[in-house]
């Protein structure tokens, strides 16, 4: 059963963690790249506050963006602005995003998000704490995987491992971070490659934000994942 209301918590906790060390930095550091390829810091803030609002239309049942390039749009549109002007705008966004988890309703509808893709509005709360954890990550800013709570973690590795199962292009493949085991890729009997390695780092790879040069493969090579 997923607990939306302590993922919203979670979120929150997340939320304050970037905006805290959003703070520290100026305007010069903003416009200098972040860990995503194209994209300044002032980018992924833009990224961050535009996706919260996507997600109160996404509760509310209505289109997550108007359309593909409208949210590059705005989010090219608001990289450029100065650093207070990011930090209430990620702020006020992730508030009008907090009170619409904490108003009635029901969760075990489902939900549409991008690119036809449905969900249980009970995990958008998860959803919204992946963004604000890896984007946190993304910005270079001396938060790091290692520094992402276990809990996360944990089920953020449950979750990529669930969306790459079945995947043609994924040989099956066995997960491994001390006594916990994943299963992904395509279906077989047993497993074709078996990689091991720290929490840390298999959320790296799975999430496309380490090469997996420090995990252990067995069997054959590390598999190439397709793009989130």
């Amino acid at each position: 059963m997923i607990d939306h209301a302590h993922d919203l918590a979670c979120v929150h906790d997340a939320t304050e963690r970037l905006l805290s060390a959003v703070a520290e930095l100026d305007n010069a550091s903003l416009a200098e790249p972040s860990r995503l390829p194209g994209w300044t810091r002032g980018h992924v803030l833009a990224h961050l506050a535009r996706n919260a609002d996507a997600l109160v239309n996404v509760l509310g049942g209505r289109p997550m963006y108007p359309s593909a390039e409208a949210r590059d749009a705005d989010i090219e549109r608001d990289a450029p602005r100065p650093l207070d002007v990011q930090l209430a705008d990620v702020r006020e966004s992730a508030a009008r995003f907090e009170a619409t988890g904490a108003a009635p309703a029901d969760w075990g509808r489902t939900v549409e998000l991008r690119n036809g893709v449905t969900d249980a509005a009970a995990r958008v709360p998860f959803r919204r704490w992946i963004e604000v954890e890896l984007h946190h990550v993304d910005l270079g800013v001396g938060y790091e995987l290692e520094d992402l709570p276990a809990e996360f973690t944990e089920r953020e590795i449950d979750f990529l491992t669930q969306r790459f199962s079945g995947h043609p292009d994924v040989p099956a493949t066995r997960v491994t971070a001390g006594t916990r085991a994943w299963s992904t890729g395509r279906a077989a009997a047993e497993p074709e490659v078996t990689v091991d390695g720290t929490p840390a780092d298999l959320l790296g790879w799975l999430a496309g934000r380490r090469e997996g040069e420090a995990l252990k493969t067995t069997g054959g090579a590390l598999p190439t994942l397709p793009p989130l």
